[in-house]
């Protein structure tokens, strides 16, 4: 297939939240304790929530800029391109590299929305709800069929949770955000019957859990010295332990209709761990007591599991060991694992080296991601507007030309030292927990 005849679906994106998320959303007695977008003497541009100051981090909006600017340094919105925060200018960058679809995660309120767990519930709910508010009717609701939306939780109280599941789902909303890794937060695991109430609005809705490496606030930081190659070769570790976790779990037996996408998680690993599954249930589910009716772990994990990729060809090579039905592809705009615009041609080249057959293609683009999202964008998009060339030719002249935009110059060496200062804090609060 040409890569103008593609068409793509994303199931991994991110937003640089604007700075208009809460305005009007939120009842009057919370709107002066609501999260605020200011600028700092430096010309930073930080959310202020409480006691809490959040940079946005250069690696998270990487998008049509130098390789020289990537870091972990923090940046304005005068510093990156508008389609991070602006969503008609996000549907024209989707538009001018091939994409008809993007499901995007959040930023400064973390992955699972844990930093609007106050100590007052009813504070915190208002702030979720008012997210979730503005990301499925502002965000997504300003291009039906350019957005899967996704919502964030309710992780505090699993019963608050369900209830936010069942009311978004009503308006269309059939995913939502969560932690790979609860327990690591500081709440009940996977393996308690903590979360049954949300394992039970899932299926009855027909809604995906999506948990994305670093939800649960940890990534693989070996030691304070270690570089930071360390900690980004090993980010899809942390969705390892996640599927392990779920897949051996209470509630995939428990709970037949779950579903789960392993969020950024790469599939190149999959098929050794299909395979070490089943060696572990053949040799010890007679004393661990798994029994998962007489199917393999293997064949369980297909039934409930949906594995994400932004770039594998190892994974496109094995990809009947994986299970085609269960591949979906992912841009990650505007992080640095995104190969935005240019996505389509890497993609072509990958299905050519391993022969990957038009129907797996389609499968893989977008297919997929329809089934298991319950989305459908040609009902808002014809078909013939939604491929790589149609959607690109109709933002001809949009400028996607890598250009410099940082007003501050950090210099190599001082990024490393910034990231080894980061890595002793986490490191410490780790060990101090213990």
């Amino acid at each position: 297939m040409n890569s103008d005849d593609l068409i793509l679906i994303s199931v991994d994106d991110h937003i640089v939240e604007p700075p208009d998320v809460f305005v009007d959303r939120l009842p009057k007695k919370y709107e002066a304790e609501a999260p605020h977008l200011v600028r700092t003497d430096d010309g930073y541009d930080v959310w202020k929530f409480r006691q809490y100051t959040l940079p946005n981090s250069a690696l998270n909006a990487i998008a049509g800029r130098p390789k020289e600017e990537y870091g972990l340094d923090p940046q304005g919105l005068d510093e990156i391109r508008p389609g991070c925060y602006d969503v008609h200018e996000r549907v024209k960058d989707m538009s001018a590299g091939g994409l008809l679809t993007q499901m995007c995660f959040p930023t400064f309120p973390g992955f699972a929305g844990r930093l609007f767990a106050t100590d007052d519930p009813d504070f915190s709910l208002a702030l979720v709800q008012a997210y979730n508010d503005w990301h499925i009717e502002a965000w997504c609701g300003a291009y039906p069929g350019r957005f899967i939306p996704m919502a964030l939780p309710v992780i505090w109280d699993p019963e608050a949770c369900a209830k936010e599941i069942r009311r978004n789902a009503e308006r269309g909303c059939h995913s939502f955000t969560f932690s790979e890794n609860p327990a690591a937060m500081g709440y009940p695991s996977f393996h308690s019957d903590h979360w049954d109430p949300v394992w039970k609005a899932m299926t009855d809705t027909g809604t995906i859990m999506n948990v994305h490496i670093g939800s649960s606030g940890r990534l693989a930081v070996t030691a304070a010295d270690a570089p930071p190659d360390v900690m980004i070769t090993l980010q899809p570790v942390n969705i390892v332990q996640a599927a392990a976790d779920l897949l051996w779990s209470r509630p995939i037996k428990e709970f037949p209709g779950i579903k789960i996408a392993l969020s950024e998680g790469g599939t190149g690993w999959i098929p050794y761990f299909l395979e070490r599954l089943d060696r572990t249930f053949e040799m010890h589910s007679t004393w661990t007591l798994q029994d998962f009716g007489g199917q393999l772990p293997s064949e369980v994990f297909r039934e409930h599991f949906l594995t994400c990729f932004i770039t594998d060809s190892v994974g496109l090579g094995l990809r009947n060991e994986i299970g085609i039905d269960n591949i979906c592809w992912e841009c990650d705009y505007p992080h640095s694992d995104s190969l935005w615009p240019n996505a389509a041609e890497k993609l072509t080249a990958d299905f050519i080296k391993h022969n990957v057959s038009d129907d797996e293609i389609n499968k893989i683009t977008y297919q997929n991601a329809m089934r298991w999202y319950n989305f459908d964008p040609f009902s808002h998009i014809p078909k013939e507007q939604a491929t790589v060339g149609a959607l690109r030719r109709s933002v001809a002249g949009h400028d996607i030309s890598v250009q410099s935009r940082s007003t501050h110059f950090v210099g190599a060496q001082e990024k490393l030292d910034g990231f080894k200062r980061r890595a002793e804090a986490a490191l410490s609060m780790t060990t101090s927990t213990r």
